[in-house]
């Protein structure tokens, strides 16, 4: 079984940074893995389209360039998904929309091994035990429980039953999402109001209160310094999408703009 290499960090007490994609196309990856500057890169799969497929080659592109992976899962879907992508090596979940306790506890055991008084990941051949290599072993079972488990903290109720989600066991990290707390309140689009920043204040610090990891959203490195004063420590910076728009409303935009003098 490989080593989970998110976990590793965790364990050794040490910063995590990621960044964002859509894209399925491998060159993508590939690209990232270039710089040498992220630890791991989350796949954006509640936006993106995508086929199983990519999601075993997600984890081997990724595993080429010594990164960590994550999947970002839709919760109508998130216990299929989420055993999909440990079954092909993603060592991350990110699990979206949590309300309460119980949704909690229900993502966590969907990516824990069914032993006694685990979760509900049976074996499988699939290719984080080689197919058939390890199915069922004492490695697959720790491979399972060292995925990382992370929540998006980002409806209102979510906020409401804050302390019950944060003391789920399994629980590694949280990270507040102001779009739809925004749109929970009534205000959509107002990520910048007081209460919504309150919220994410209360949040990061709840968090660390309690041992779980809080990590940020960042669009880019200005954004980070707040956060840093605050003990935040884990990070996924940029996305393909919003860099590419970024730099075509600026470069093309300002030869645009000369051409048409």
């Amino acid at each position: 079984m490989r080593e989970n290499l998110f976990r590793k960090r965790i364990k050794e007490g040490k910063p995590t940074l990621g960044t964002h994609i859509h894209s399925t196309w491998p060159g993508t990856v590939e690209i990232i893995g270039y710089t040498r500057t992220v630890d791991y890169i989350e796949f954006l799969g509640e936006y993106s389209a995508y086929d199983l497929d990519w999601l075993d080659n997600f984890a081997r592109l990724t595993e080429l360039y010594g990164l960590s992976s994550m999947l970002k899962v839709d919760q109508s879907l998130e216990t299929f998904l989420a055993q999909r992508a440990v079954g092909s090596g993603i060592q991350s979940i990110l699990f979206t929309d949590i309300r309460n306790q119980e949704e909690a506890r229900r993502a966590v055991k969907a990516v824990r091994a069914e032993v006694p008084g685990g979760g509900i990941l049976g074996c499988a051949m699939r290719r984080d035990v080689g197919y058939l290599l390890e199915i069922g072993s004492k490695a697959y079972v720790k491979a399972a429980n060292d995925t990382v488990v992370a929540f998006m903290i980002e409806k209102k109720e979510a906020l409401d039953n804050l302390d019950a989600i944060l003391d789920v066991e399994g629980l590694d990290m949280v990270q507040f999402g102001p779009c739809d707390y925004s749109l929970s309140l009534g205000i959509p689009g107002q990520w910048s109001r007081p209460e919504v920043k309150e919220a994410e204040r209360k949040v990061i610090t709840k968090a660390l209160q309690k041992g779980i990891l809080p990590r940020v959203e960042l669009f880019d490195f200005d954004e980070a310094k707040e956060y840093l004063d605050m003990g935040v420590r884990h990070f996924c910076i940029g996305y393909d999408v919003v860099i590419q728009y970024n730099w075509l409303k600026d470069h093309a935009g300002r030869l645009k703009e000369i051409l048409s003098e």
